[in-house]
């Protein structure tokens, strides 16, 4: 029997989590939560959270597997944080509905239904708390978090790195995931060894395998000489994909079979290299969605996917930015005095009031241009802004309308940030943290080049 508590001791926000210190160590404590199906064909056992987050899908690998058939693999999300509990569709078929509502995303209170596929559930509070460690530092290598969804990420870290395991990173474009691959490797036995990085979202298709595997002389026009690839160049030492889920669905078999054989055969050659290298792998794309939506390949991703991280997005850590300030101007080689200087009660206001889509990278363009100039510059846009050029149509399907609204922000985004640069690409791409090569293709989707 799932045992509830009042509406109002859950939805009371000082009671979501708490610092805990004991002779176990230092951690936080998380409200714990339950889901008991009250509609449906396909009968399942009450679920009761262990962790801060909980995947409800029909794969085996779900914390909430559902036998339902119209629920998809992975359907749908629910995290406990400070805020509260909030559920997030996985870009499932038949889309997640709170309280009868479709949604992409919403908190969930003590009651609150939730229907994915054609399964009702009821989200419910329960008693007492679960523990999620947390490191004593707010430091990992390059890495700066005092918050403690930072250092909830620290403690898995420190934990990790050590280790041979294959880790896949995601988060928000700008959060500091090769960052966090530096840092595993610098804390692993692997340190002395090479860090090599490739950019899945970077090479033309055509080139891509060459980069990954390598290739033997003429086993293609313009092959004028024998190279090794990515993974030869790494042997010994980590191998870092970034933006794998730019990576073609036709090269993800190979990819699969160097990690799980442990051996390489360039482009052109039939006998295979023996390889020892560390996979990190990173992404700003939720993979389970990319696997549900057919995009990625599911064995892939969980090869992958040994260690699973997500990068909290600098919004989700506001507490963290005076800190994070201030290691950031020191990297700049601004002294102590220097910073005292710069950051004022004026910066601060600001520093607070930004959004940060860009998040760590943006923050750090912003200081690196208030430091140049000797002020503090406004930052845009606000959440005041609403820069839609369109109208929703409610006659649409959700689906088509949104793919509608994507297509026309993302053909609005690129044509603007070609005329802020006047024309230079190679400029718009570094300023919006994307690579060149998928920039051009944006532009040529659009008819913008």
């Amino acid at each position: 029997m799932i045992e509830r508590v009042s509406q109002s001791s859950w939805d009371d926000p000082d009671r979501w989590t708490s610092d805990m210190t004991s002779a176990g160590g230092f951690g936080l404590e998380v409200r714990r939560f339950g889901l008991t199906m009250v509609g449906g064909k396909h009968p399942v056992e009450p679920y009761e959270s262990t962790s801060t987050t909980c995947t409800i899908g029909a794969h085996a690998r779900n914390d909430y597997v559902l036998p339902d058939p119209t629920v998809s693999r992975f359907h749908a999300e629910i995290e406990v944080s400070v805020r509260g509990a909030r559920i997030r569709d996985l870009e499932s078929r038949n889309g997640t509905f709170v309280d009868g509502v479709r949604v992409d995303a919403a908190w969930l209170g003590h009651g609150s239904t939730v229907r994915v596929g054609k399964t009702l559930l009821r989200f419910d509070a329960l008693g007492g708390t679960n523990r999620v460690a947390l490191s004593r530092s707010d430091m990992f290598g390059t890495l700066y978090g005092a918050s403690a969804a930072m250092r909830a990420v620290f403690a898995i870290l420190e934990r990790v790195a050590p280790s041979d395991a294959t880790v896949l990173i995601e988060g928000e474009t700008g959060t500091g995931k090769e960052e966090v691959a530096a840092s595993i490797h610098g804390h692993s036995k692997r340190a002395s060894g090479p860090f090599v990085t490739l950019d899945c979202g970077a090479i033309p298709p055509n080139l891509l395998e060459s980069e990954l595997f390598g290739h033997d002389k003429g086993a293609f026009t313009g092959a004028i000489a024998a190279r090794e690839g990515v993974f030869e160049a790494a042997d010994g030492g980590t191998l870092f994909l970034d933006e794998l889920g730019e990576l073609p669905l036709g090269m993800q078999p190979a990819l699969l079979r160097v990690l799980e054989r442990g051996e390489v055969r360039r482009v052109g050659e039939t006998a295979a290299r023996p390889i020892d290298v560390r996979v990190v792998a990173a992404t700003n794309r939720d993979l389970r969605q990319e696997v549900t939506a057919g995009r990625f390949r599911e064995d892939l991703y969980y090869r992958l996917a040994v260690f699973h991280l997500r990068v909290p997005p600098l919004r989700e850590r506001p507490e963290d930015i005076e800190g994070l300030t201030s290691v950031l101007l020191r990297r700049m080689g601004l002294s102590d005095a220097d910073i005292a200087r710069v950051v004022t009660p004026e910066l601060r206001t600001a520093l607070q009031a930004g959004r940060w889509p860009g998040n760590v990278r943006e923050l750090r363009n912003y200081l690196s241009r208030c430091v140049v100039l000797g002020e503090v510059l406004p930052i845009t846009p606000t959440d005041n802004d609403d820069p839609r050029p369109w109208q929703v149509d409610p006659e649409k399907p959700y689906a088509e309308a949104r793919e509608h609204a994507l297509a026309l922000f993302e053909r609005d985004y690129v044509r603007a940030l070609l005329e802020h640069h006047e024309g230079n690409v190679s400029a718009a791409a570094r300023a919006a943290g994307m690579a060149r090569p998928y920039l051009h293709r944006l532009l040529r989707r659009h008819g913008l080049r």
